[in-house]
């Protein structure tokens, strides 16, 4: 029994050895993540408490619930939970479909250079910030802009409308401008799962007489059925996750009924007002919905015996 031991504690050092420099950069990651991941989560406490900066944590006193009952008697915020799942759900189900119809569409592209010119400026957007984004959609969605030349041009409104004054294009204006800025990126890891497919596929289908819409329907879709499974539960956990700036940056006083999300009230009450408790507590709640999501949806898939996280 000893020996086995010592032959598995040999054999452990002797592959960590081999792979030393795998091994190093793995514990830099971890103690990357024990430092700004999990440390951080300590300052949870301040959400139980009447936190005072003076005092610190271990000085402030200890008010247990009080916090979550004032955040869910907050109109406010509830409102700010609509919006947030609202806008949430919109860039889920825009941005995921368009990134697969656009993956499946490059990829039919037959001309090499054609189709790498496409995907390099499809994926460009991604690398600009928020700041020039929200700058072209200003100017794009401006009285004097093109998206309203062409609407007046075509008879569609008789005077140009102020996109930002009404409360009910606003989510939608979120939703597209993510879609332009992600599509692209998001649409890589599908063309890296549709190239992966077994060429011989399409060779018999072709033989059977298939054509692109038969090999898209029955190769292309169920190849890469497991990476969109596995990217659906992973985003589905992200929901609440609908973004700061682009809400910050385009929001104003017309459409704040609809325009802030978690993460705005977190900056607005929690920052802005000093209650560092209040805007912890949302922050927590705010985790605490995603990890709910996300098991559900990844139980939902087991059962359905689709691809799962755990």
């Amino acid at each position: 029994m000893a020996s086995t031991k010592k032959q598995v504690s040999k054999f452990t050092w002797k592959e960590f050895k081999k792979q030393k420099v795998l091994m190093i950069w793995a514990a830099v990651f971890v103690v990357y993540g024990l430092i700004f991941c999990y440390i951080p989560l300590f300052g949870w406490l301040m959400a139980f408490q009447d936190y005072k900066p003076r005092t610190g944590i271990f000085g402030s006193e200890f008010v247990g619930m009080e916090k979550f009952t004032q955040l869910f008697s907050d109109n406010t915020f509830l409102e700010v939970i609509r919006n947030t799942l609202a806008m949430g759900v919109i860039n889920l189900v825009l941005t995921f479909v368009t990134a697969i119809a656009f993956a499946i569409l490059l990829n039919e592209i037959r001309l090499t250079i054609g189709k790498k010119m496409v995907q390099t400026i499809s994926y460009l957007p991604h690398f600009l910030s928020w700041i020039v984004v929200t700058g072209i959609l200003h100017d794009v969605l401006a009285s004097s802009g093109i998206v309203n030349e062409l609407l007046m041009n075509f008879g569609i409104v008789d005077k140009s409308v102020n996109f930002f004054a009404h409360p009910e294009y606003f989510w939608w204006i979120v939703g597209i401008s993510n879609v332009w800025k992600e599509t692209g990126w998001n649409a890589i890891i599908y063309l890296a799962a549709i190239t992966a497919i077994d060429p011989s596929l399409y060779e018999a289908a072709a033989i059977d007489g298939a054509g692109r819409w038969a090999k898209i329907k029955n190769i292309i879709i169920p190849g890469i059925m497991p990476t969109i499974m596995i990217l659906l539960l992973i985003n589905v956990g992200n929901v609440l996750n609908a973004g700061f700036e682009v809400q910050y940056l385009l929001g104003n006083g017309l459409v704040q009924s609809v325009s802030q999300t978690i993460d705005i009230y977190v900056l607005k009450w929690g920052i802005s007002q000093n209650d560092y408790a209040i805007g912890t507590a949302a922050g927590i709640f705010k985790s605490l919905v995603s990890i709910v999501l996300i098991v559900v949806a990844n139980q939902l898939a087991k059962r359905a015996g689709g691809e799962r996280l755990f």
